[in-house]
């Protein structure tokens, strides 16, 4: 997902992507701790994925705080 995509998530959208992406990532982490997986970049990916999430929700709070 490109973070313009991110950036035009709703709150609610945002936090349910965020709640699944962690369940996500925690799968593949005890896949891949159990034996390895096919592509373990996948791993990677979600955990940047994650950091874009609360990037943007950081922005947005610290833009309401400002607003303020």
């Amino acid at each position: 997902m490109d973070y313009k995509e991110i950036a035009q998530l709703t709150n609610k959208d945002l936090h349910m992507s965020l709640r699944e992406e962690r369940a996500l990532l925690q799968k593949l982490k005890f896949s891949h701790a159990v034996s390895p997986i096919e592509n373990p970049g996948k791993i990677r990916t979600s955990r940047r994925l994650i950091a874009s999430y609360l990037t943007e929700m950081n922005k947005r709070s610290n833009d309401q705080a400002n607003q303020a």
